[in-house]
């Protein structure tokens, strides 16, 4: 050893200055966690209540058009029955000559219940609106949902921030155990 050094082996470390860097890197953590807690509570109290409102008045339309389609279903059902219907035949050129049967006045039942034809017609609208639908071939998709951050960002950018955020944590170990001067 050298004649002026006072290295003393059994004497205590400095006391560590003021940890700056330490308190600046974990103030920006907690103000992008704040900020994103902040931004969550926007989305949560003004964009879903907007869609959903958006959502109901779409489905009240659906209700709407659907109904008038049924109605209108209908009255084409019933104008059909009614075209359908055999008119009178008309009255032959030739009159014959009464014959000389007597009448007899017999009572007999009449019915009087007749069929519901609007619901017959609404029957028969959606039993051929079923036909149409069995016959009609729908494409469906066969291809993965495009949808998500991974598939925006990709496994390469998942990657590149896993790589980035050990990066921070290993910058701030070191940053925090580094000795001051």
């Amino acid at each position: 050893m050298f004649e002026g050094d006072d290295i003393n082996p059994n004497a205590a470390p400095p006391e560590e200055a003021s940890n700056r860097t330490f308190i600046i890197a974990a103030s920006v953590l907690g103000g992008i966690v704040l900020l994103s807690i902040i931004c969550l509570a926007a989305y949560a109290l003004v964009v879903l209540p907007s869609q959903r409102a958006a959502r109901a008045d779409q489905e009240a339309t659906i209700v709407a058009q659907n109904t008038q389609v049924a109605q209108s279903l209908t009255e084409t059902a019933v104008a059909q029955n009614f075209a359908l219907t055999p008119l009178p035949s008309p009255l032959p050129s030739e009159t014959p000559t009464p014959s000389p049967t007597p009448v007899v006045a017999v009572p007999t039942e009449t019915p009087t219940a007749t069929p519901d034809i609007a619901a017959t017609g609404t029957v028969a609208a959606a039993l051929t609106q079923a036909a149409i639908a069995v016959q009609t071939n729908i494409p469906t998709s066969t291809a993965l949902p495009n949808s998500g951050f991974a598939d925006d960002v990709g496994v390469p950018g998942l990657l590149v921030m896993a790589v980035i955020l050990v990066a921070v944590v290993v910058l701030t170990r070191r940053l925090r155990t580094a000795p001051t001067d």
